[in-house]
């Protein structure tokens, strides 16, 4: 059985389309190109520097591209961490709960309800890290993620079509 390629055509319409297909493969998606007014760069000039500029914008986009994907495995690792830790410091405030409310006044009482202050004070900071570092965060760097993938395809359309112009002047 042959490997699935992927391959782009070129559709007829009113919009301009590409397919990615592949032969043999089930799937076919559709997926709508910009169509840019190309026809208004007269020179070369316009074209290299409109090139300059977007190949520019592809490098940066890349670069947060890569930061983003490294960002989103860092919160991923991060999260759980986070949870596991969570969990078991609410464990621990549970516990000291019950041991508190069972003894009589003293210091060991006293120092049980110091010890609970602070591993509740812990509970509170990993809650609130949990916003920044959790499961949404999580999401919201996929999303971010997504979002500069899009926009490097957008940018590649760009490129090509002002070259695909600067070899028709």
């Amino acid at each position: 059985m042959k490997p699935c390629l992927p391959a782009w055509k070129r559709l007829r319409g009113r919009g301009r389309f590409a397919v990615l297909f592949t032969p043999g493969c089930p799937g076919l998606k559709i997926k709508n190109m910009a169509n840019y007014s190309v026809s208004q760069l007269t020179t070369i000039e316009d074209c290299n520097a409109l090139l300059g500029i977007a190949e520019k914008e592809q490098k940066n986009l890349e670069w947060k591209k890569h930061s983003l994907g490294r960002q989103k495995d860092q919160y991923t690792s991060s999260a759980f961490v986070n949870a596991t830790e969570l969990a078991s410091r609410r464990a621990e405030l549970s516990a000291l709960d019950t041991i508190i409310a069972g003894l009589p006044e003293s210091n060991f009482k006293t120092e049980q309800v110091k010890k609970r202050t602070t591993v509740w004070y812990r509970v509170f900071l990993l809650e609130n890290r949990q916003t920044s570092f959790g499961d949404v965060a999580v999401l919201e760097k996929q999303y971010e993620l997504n979002r500069a993938d899009k926009e490097l395809d957008e940018t590649a359309a760009l490129i090509s079509e002002v070259e695909a112009r600067k070899t028709q002047l």
